[in-house]
């Protein structure tokens, strides 16, 4: 690392070969230099002097392989594309590569063949021979393996012409299913630590907190605390012992946001923690992943492994005097362990339950010291915000919202997965025009945000933008970026019932709001799911909702009413509908249905009959027949068995 840099800062008479052993103290000074081109070329020396440089001569072959597509048999591609490389004799002159998380998880697995960018989708083995031959060798492409338009039937033959990626926005996720998460080369050529190197030699610990307040980077964990703010906080704290955490503790049914950063892109949070760590004091950090993710810890720590070796983590990191070190901590999967204090009493060894607050973890956190807490996404967004500035990063999104935010997209609706849009798209961009529209032509008819502590958003607000305040207003809130859809089928009162037997079942019990008053509205809800709702229910739900909101000890308890209070208020006329009436509209609740039969449509197969568990259905062969509703059960396996749509639900 000789010669890289004259001082290191104007107030500093050492050089490299004599570095300044209080390096961090003498950096406050001021920045090494103003010049951009001599800065950027510093920075490159320095990752230069890793010596690993990134193939870019071969030709690439990407595979998928995160968890969803490994779980279809990506792995098993790679070792038959060797195979075929071998056998055609192009070994050494096309490079196989796994990536994490291209997102489009039900497409998968996904090949992509690079430098067309050709986008292959449903890749099986016995698919590998013929892109071998037609595409590498003949440069034609296998038209039957591309993604097919289902609204206009045209085919994509690159990954930017794929309608689902067309509208994004790919910041935090640019490197996800582009780069070998397990090759800290891939990361270096694509601009990484190069942030890093940027905030030791040419910033301040103070200058980089005052880009991250200009850049307006909110925490995308849930609460949306302003993250320079935050870190501001740590800083000012005394204490001469500081930690960095991250919370990767995604707990939310469907959301897999965390998890594909983790295992696409881990360099990036490791970097964002690092940058973190020189700007508030912090020598140390934790990453608290659930051990439900085995492939985003394994690949974690061939990360952290990776950085240690090449000098980028561990002890006086690019000869800059600045140190530290990352470890990981498996979280048991419980869910109130997303909650930071809980998070960080689980760390410590103990039973993972929340603390009442102040002291907040920025003055007492980890073994009772100053302690930064963010989430993987909020991390991964640091790197780029230090390397183009806080302004560049500002002008994406809304005036209060910067920035882009992932969220999973899953339900009812055509394209399901991982998406990535600027803050203040409208819902109906991101379910209609990135996900498709809803499966089967079925109507829209809600779409839950915010996870099991997120509310429920009606037809009426589709164009309400995505963002902090435009969700709060509503009655939900951005949370860590579940988007369920659901369509005409869907109970919104089972709806509420389901989210809150959730969150009913992750309380800690240590506050008894959310302990007894979770457990009150469960058996509320099943009582009107069953049919035995009466309408004070209605005016008791609500009541213990803001009784429970407004005085449970931490998250988890302060917003699982959410799911209720919204449905209520959009969706009032199925409570009544399932209480006064004894109905469920969406035909969902058993309880509440009633099996028959339409004679006109009934050709007497007798398949019901024979299928009936309890004999309720009778019928001379070749006559329609009729279901006795007093023996019925509503187990539903007559109305799933008929292929003629005769039995419908009343």
């Amino acid at each position: 690392m000789n010669n890289l840099l004259d001082k290191c800062c104007n107030k500093c008479t050492h050089t490299p070969q004599t570095p300044c052993r209080d390096y961090i103290k003498c950096r406050k000074e001021g920045p090494i230099c103003h010049d951009d081109a001599s800065c950027r070329k510093k920075r490159q020396d320095i990752l230069d002097t890793i010596n690993l440089p990134a193939d870019s001569d071969r030709k690439n072959i990407l595979i998928c392989a995160g968890t969803g597509c490994t779980s279809s048999g990506s792995k098993r591609l790679v070792d038959v594309l060797h195979e075929e490389l071998q056998k055609h004799g192009l070994t050494g002159k096309v490079s196989v590569k796994i990536t994490g998380c291209h997102g489009f998880c039900e497409q998968g697995p996904l090949v992509i063949v690079e430098p067309r960018k050709t986008f292959y989708i449903r890749v099986q083995e016995e698919d590998v021979p013929e892109i071998v031959e037609q595409d590498l060798l003949n440069g034609q492409v296998v038209e039957r393996l591309l993604y097919k338009d289902p609204a206009t039937g045209e085919l994509a033959q690159t990954y930017e012409t794929v309608p689902f990626y067309a509208k994004q926005q790919r910041l935090v996720l640019h490197n996800c299913g582009h780069i070998n998460p397990e090759e800290v080369a891939d990361y270096i050529a694509n601009d990484g630590y190069a942030g890093l190197v940027k905030a030791l030699f040419e910033m301040s610990p103070k200058e980089i907190i005052e880009e991250v307040k200009k850049s307006g980077l909110r925490g995308r964990g849930g609460a949306g605390f302003p993250t320079g703010v935050k870190w501001g906080f740590v800083r000012k704290a005394p204490g001469d012992k500081k930690y960095v955490v991250c919370n990767a503790d995604e707990g939310d049914p469907g959301a897999f946001m965390d998890r594909s950063v983790l295992e696409g892109d881990p360099h990036a949070v490791l970097e964002g923690m690092m940058i973190c760590g020189y700007a508030v004091g912090a020598d140390e950090g934790y990453i608290y992943v659930r051990a439900e993710y085995p492939l985003a810890i394994e690949r974690l720590k061939i990360a952290i492994a990776q950085a240690e070796k090449y000098g980028i983590l561990g002890e006086n990191i690019f000869n800059s005097g600045f140190n530290f070190r990352i470890k990981i901590k498996a979280g048991a999967g419980a869910f109130v362990c997303g909650e930071e204090t809980a998070l960080l009493t689980s760390i410590e060894g103990n039973r993972g339950m929340p603390r009442v607050r102040p002291p907040f973890p920025a003055q007492k956190g980890l073994w009772g010291k100053p302690t930064n807490l963010n989430n993987v996404e909020t991390y991964a967004n640091v790197p780029h915000i230090i390397r183009k500035g806080g302004d560049w990063y500002a002008s994406l999104g809304t005036e209060k919202s910067k920035g882009t935010k992932i969220f999973a997209l899953t339900g009812k609706v055509n394209n399901t997965g991982l998406v990535e849009v600027p803050m203040g798209m409208t819902m109906r961009d991101i379910i209609f025009t990135i996900g498709g529209g809803i499966r089967d032509g079925k109507k829209f008819k809600a779409v839950q945000i915010g996870g099991p502590s997120g509310g429920c958003i009606p037809e009426e607000n589709l164009d309400l933008p995505v963002d902090y305040d435009s969700l709060t207003a509503a009655g939900a809130m951005m949370g860590s970026g579940g988007l369920v859809v659901m369509d005409e089928t869907t109970c919104m009162v089972d709806v509420a019932r389901f989210f809150l037997t959730f969150t009913q079942a992750e309380s800690c019990g240590k506050c008894t709001p959310c302990r007894e008053g979770t457990k009150r509205m469960l058996e509320i809800l099943t009582r009107i799911c069953n049919g035995e709702g009466r309408m004070e229910d209605l005016e008791t739900l609500e009541r213990l909702g803001r009784v429970v909101k407004n005085t449970a000890l931490c998250g988890l308890g302060q917003t699982c009413p959410n799911p209720i209070l919204s449905t209520l208020r959009y969706f009032k006329d199925e409570y009544i509908a399932h209480i006064q009436d004894k109905r469920c509209p969406a035909g969902v609740c058993p309880n509440l249905l009633v099996y028959q039969i339409d004679p006109e449509k009934c050709n007497g197969c007798t398949k019901c009959a024979k299928n009936c568990p309890v004999g309720a259905i009778t019928g001379e062969k070749k006559q329609p027949h009729v279901i006795d509703t007093d023996k019925c059960i509503k187990c539903g396996v007559c109305y799933q068995g008929c292929k003629f749509g005769a039995i419908y639900k009343a």
